[in-house]
C-alpha cells in the first residue's frame, strides 16, 4: 500500500524548546491527520498488526536535514486512527526513512508492507520460513 501526500512534515525541531506551542502543534498534527485520511486510497480488511513502513521525504532543496528531526510522529499516528495500522510501537513496525530531491514535486510517500504477506519483510524480522 503507498500513500503520497503532496507536502512534507514539519521538523521536529519546529515544536520543541522554547518556543514549543502546545496549541499549534495539536492544529498541525490534525492538519496531517486529515491529509492522510484524505490520501488514503484502499484500506486493509483489518488493520496490519506487523508491518515495514518505508518513509521517502522528497525536499524542494538539497539542504542538509537529519533524519531524526523527520522520524514520522505526524504520520503514524492516523495510520493508527485510521485503521491501516494495530500499532505504531517498536513491537509492531519496522521503520524506515529516506530522503529524496524534487525541485517541482515534494511530497512524502509512505509505502506500507505487511510482514505475514512479504517474504523480504519477514526476513527482516527473522521471520522467514524454514526450509
Amino acid at each position: 500500500m503507498k500513500i503520497v501526500i503532496n507536502d512534507i512534515p514539519p521538523s521536529n525541531n519546529k515544536y520543541m524548546g522554547k518556543t514549543y506551542n502546545y496549541a499549534v502543534y495539536q492544529r498541525e498534527k490534525q492538519r496531517w491527520h486529515w491529509l492522510i485520511k484524505c490520501a488514503i486510497k484502499e484500506r486493509p480488511k483489518k488493520p496490519i498488526e506487523k508491518a515495514i513502513i518505508d518513509i521517502t521525504y522528497y525536499f524542494k532543496n538539497r539542504t542538509r536535514r537529519d533524519p531524526d528531526n523527520y522520524s514520522g510522529k505526524m504520520l503514524l499516528d492516523p495510520l493508527v486512527r485510521e485503521g491501516i495500522l494495530a500499532d505504531d510501537s517498536f513491537n509492531n513496525i519496522i521503520l524506515v526513512l529516506a530522503a529524496g530531491y524534487d525541485k517541482n514535486d515534494p511530497r512524502t510517500e509512505i509505502e506500507i508492507r505487511s510482514v505475514e504477506d512479504d517474504k523480504e519483510a519477514r526476513a527482516c524480522t527473522g521471520k522467514e520460513e524454514k526450509r
